[in-house]
């Protein structure tokens, strides 16, 4: 008798899942309302830059290598603005850091600045009223990257109804800029949530962004313009209709000032001053913003602009490498790539998470297939502890009960390169997603990264991964020594298990 229920119910969600796929099938594609392109935005002539521009460097770059003073110089290039500001991103979360980007992005429409912000749509199910609400402001145009057809069910919900189109929206916009004025650029991969500000009350990232000012500004304009304009990017109102009743600019400008008080905004001579210590303080060198482009109609070809370029940059290193990866799954290509390189006697050090401190474990699944491969090539293996001892370095105090994961991506080229971006090295990264990064030139800029990444290869912050005397594999830290990846429990290694035998490495 229960067999035949359970044949039944089977049955039943099986006949559902039909259903859902036959109603999506059924539906229309999205129709595109807009008409021409618009041109990158032009260089502000506005004597705030030019007055900061003449007691500096041209070509300059800035790290940020700990979430709140990423988050204080997001919001005051922001408030720098006098023109335009071009954003893009992957998250946006309706919390403390998204919406203390949104009210200063707000307070910039105010004052006539013209906002142009480009989304993914992967996790707009979270943010959807108030980026809305946010682009009826008559100087804020909100675009949505690759939306889904079909928008019920929150995220789960959507990917089912979606499920026969996978292909196209297997495809996502991972970039992250952040341009203002035509003057300055920042990239990396912080996106718009508590946790990559040491916000969150429980889990918080590692990670790594550049600010910079001088040509690569102008090269990270033109490939905003190009996906802006891109048939992959639709205005708001054409993905999520009108905002409800009541979930108006009005609405969201008290909502936000109820919650979070108008803009903590510094003067303008505050600013300048701020920006020419800044700059004083930074490294100069030459760079390369370096991009994946816009596909074309379809998703048949590959966004593999950016992994080309990876793959070409570690093949010319002749001393070191240091590659940063939360997510490191290398590919055949990248793990025979990195066996020729210590072959030639090239030193290889990766710091990637442990599977305790990975977000995403069918990521950890697919990367642990390679570890062994890595080690026993020569590559000094590294993962992050989720217990850190350092952490309160990437995070908001008390630290005690907060874990902490890697989401940085970048590495070090010998000792005169750096690129810092949006790309793991991962297959999702290298052909799946559009990425970006900055290609910097500059010895000064590559000794101040090796500075600030030098504790988390600390045996208090991360996993050594070797090999003993009878060649098993040994994660070694400053008190423990295990034979099995570092994990928050035996289901969890089950799971990693498990997830380790299905083929989806190429969509991690």
């Amino acid at each position: 008798m229960n067999m035949r229920i359970d044949r039944l119910r089977a049955v039943r969600a099986g006949s559902a899942l039909v259903l859902l796929l036959l109603l999506a099938a059924c539906a229309g594609p999205l129709q595109r309302s807009v008409q021409g392109d618009e041109p990158a935005m032009a260089k502000s002539s506005d004597a705030f830059w030019q007055h900061i521009e003449s007691g500096t460097r041209h070509d300059w770059f800035y790290l940020l290598n700990e979430g709140e003073e990423a988050m204080r110089w997001r919001l005051r290039m922001i408030d720098s603005a006098h023109h335009s500001i071009d954003m893009e991103t992957f998250l946006w979360s309706a919390d403390t850091a998204g919406s203390r980007v949104v009210n200063h992005l707000l307070a910039a429409a105010d004052r006539g600045v013209k906002v142009r912000l480009l989304v993914d749509d992967s996790f707009t199910v979270h943010a959807d009223l108030a980026l809305l609400s946010l682009d009826a402001h008559p100087n804020v145009a909100l675009r949505v990257y690759n939306p889904y057809r079909e928008r019920g069910g929150g995220v789960v919900g959507r990917t089912l109804f979606n499920l026969d189109d996978f292909h196209r929206v297997n495809h996502r916009l991972h970039n992250k800029t952040l341009i203002v004025d035509g003057w300055a650029v920042l990239v990396g991969g912080r996106n718009m949530a508590n946790e990559y500000f040491g916000l969150d009350d429980l889990y918080n990232f590692r990670d790594m962004e550049l600010l910079a000012m001088g040509n690569s500004v102008a090269q990270a304009g033109a490939h905003f313009a190009a996906f802006w304009n891109s048939d992959w990017t639709f205005p708001a109102t054409d993905v999520f209709g009108s905002p409800p009743a009541g979930e108006d600019l009005a609405a969201l400008r008290a909502r936000l000032w109820q919650d979070r008080g108008e803009p903590d905004m510094e003067s303008e001579q505050q600013l300048a001053a701020a920006w020419r210590e800044l700059a004083s303080s930074a490294e100069a060198g030459g760079a390369a913003f370096v991009a994946d482009e816009p596909l074309l109609k379809t998703a048949t070809q590959a966004p593999t602009q950016l992994g080309d370029y990876i793959v070409e940059q570690i093949a010319s290193a002749q001393r070191e490498v240091i590659l940063v990866s939360a997510y490191f799954v290398p590919t055949e290509r990248l793990a025979t790539l990195i066996e020729s390189t210590i072959a030639r006697g090239v030193r290889v050090r990766v710091l990637t998470n442990s599977m305790r401190s990975n977000n995403h474990l069918p990521a950890h699944a697919a990367y642990h297939g390679y570890v062994r491969r890595l080690v026993e090539a020569g590559v000094e293996l590294y993962e992050l502890r989720v217990d850190a001892e350092d952490r309160n370095l990437y995070m908001r105090g008390p630290v005690e009960d907060k874990k902490l994961g890697l989401h940085a991506k970048f590495m070090l080229l010998d000792d005169d390169r750096v690129m810092v971006g949006s790309s793991n090295l991962d297959p999702r990264s290298l052909k799946l997603n559009t990425e970006v990064a900055l290609m910097v030139t500059s010895p000064e800029l590559n000794r101040a990264l090796r500075a600030a990444i030098a504790v988390d290869f600390l045996p208090r912050n991360a996993w050594s991964v070797q090999l003993d005397d009878a060649q098993r594999l040994v994660w070694v830290n400053d008190s423990v020594r295990l034979y099995h990846p570092p994990a928050e429990s035996t289901f969890q290694q089950l799971e990693d298990w498990f997830l380790g035998l299905l083929p989806i490495d190429a969509e991690m």
